[in-house]
């Protein structure tokens, strides 16, 4: 079995077709380091080589993993992480102004144990920072060789395109890839956000594509509820029972029976989805152990028919996503009243 490589975006760099994510390494997940290194190598023998972290998993012990992990393998490996989250309780230490991003990085090249990032995302927008501070620390990063391209990660359609704006009037680095939310229960990027990267021509390295672990095959009607590190988190996104999660435990029967009559698992079924879009490069899968790495490593040969396709519409039909708790940003033109109300303001 092999994975095989596709273009990142406009770079001229090849990545697999399936990403490693390392959000479940770590105390959000998997806390035995010496597990986790043989999950992520594992995924690099099997033909992955591009590796996403982030900062703020598990408060840098994530990046603290995969650092020891590629000892001796760097050279082999598209390494990605991302800025944005709170680390620690001082309140500067967060966002997405130069002062951070130029401080942040500095601690995830050590994490990391490497001289140079290839990708460096903003882990979400932030409204109180114009966006061109961002953009112009993250390009001088560039031009010293710490990182080596910029990315974004949950953004809305409106903001990709600002940062392509601003890249071209004001002579900053280009954002060259997007990460957003992307599965068969959260199709809403297929509206503005796949078209929008298809014609600047960005990567597109979508996070959950089995929905949470929902089209893992574990969330299943008149199943006990499934024990996650997730779900004590966010309760009300992963509780079977919960009214607003109907309608999606409803598509996932309907779906499992689709990948039963189809050959395949429900896992492959979500993934081959996620693949067959033409602005996808590569889904991340973020396996907390190896049984669940290779019950995903088979997907990047899945390919879905279009009578199998045809089905998945009529279950969930193109450009909706079913919950909006699977959306990953709300702005706070939606969420903070005063934005919303002249009394208020």
């Amino acid at each position: 079995m092999s994975i095989p490589l596709r273009p990142f975006g406009r770079t001229g760099v090849k990545v697999s077709a399936l990403a490693l994510g390392t959000m479940m390494f770590g105390e959000r997940g998997n806390p035995d380091h010496h597990d986790s290194i043989r999950i992520i190598h594992r995924a690099l023998d099997a033909g992955i080589n591009l590796v996403d972290t982030a900062d703020v998993y598990s408060q840098g012990e994530s990046e603290e993993i995969v650092g020891k992990a590629l000892k001796n393998r760097r050279d082999d490996v598209f390494l990605a992480t991302k800025f944005h989250g709170q680390i620690g309780a001082d309140p500067n230490h967060f966002g997405n102004s130069r002062r951070w991003i130029v401080r942040e990085v500095e601690h995830s090249l050590r994490r990391l144990r490497t001289d140079h990032i290839d990708l460096y995302q903003v882990h979400r927008p932030e409204e109180d920072t114009d966006f061109d501070e961002t953009l112009g620390a993250l390009s001088d990063l560039v031009h010293q060789g710490k990182i080596r391209y910029i990315g974004t990660s949950t953004f809305e359609p409106s903001a990709i395109v600002e940062g392509q704006w601003i890249a071209e009037k004001r002579g900053r680095e280009r954002v060259v890839s997007e990460q957003p939310p992307y599965s068969i229960l959260a199709r809403g990027i297929e509206r503005e956000v796949l078209p929008i990267a298809q014609k600047y021509g960005l990567a597109v390295i979508p996070w959950s594509p089995l929905a949470g672990g929902w089209l893992s095959g574990k969330f299943r009607a008149g199943a006990p509820q499934p024990a996650t590190s997730r779900g004590g988190r966010q309760p009300g996104r992963f509780e079977i029972g919960a009214p607003e999660n109907s309608g999606k435990l409803a598509a996932v029967e309907a779906l499992a029976l689709l990948a039963e009559q189809s050959g395949l698992s429900l896992i492959h079924l979500a993934l081959g989805f996620v693949l067959e879009h033409p602005a996808v490069t590569a889904p991340i899968i973020g396996p907390r152990t190896l049984e669940q790495l290779e019950d995903q490593l088979g997907a990047a040969q899945v390919r879905l028919s279009r009578d199998v396709l045809d089905e998945i519409d009529k279950i969930v039909p193109p450009g909706v996503t079913l919950s909006t708790r699977d959306q990953g940003y709300h702005p706070p033109s939606v969420t903070d009243p005063a934005r919303r109300r002249r009394s208020a303001a």
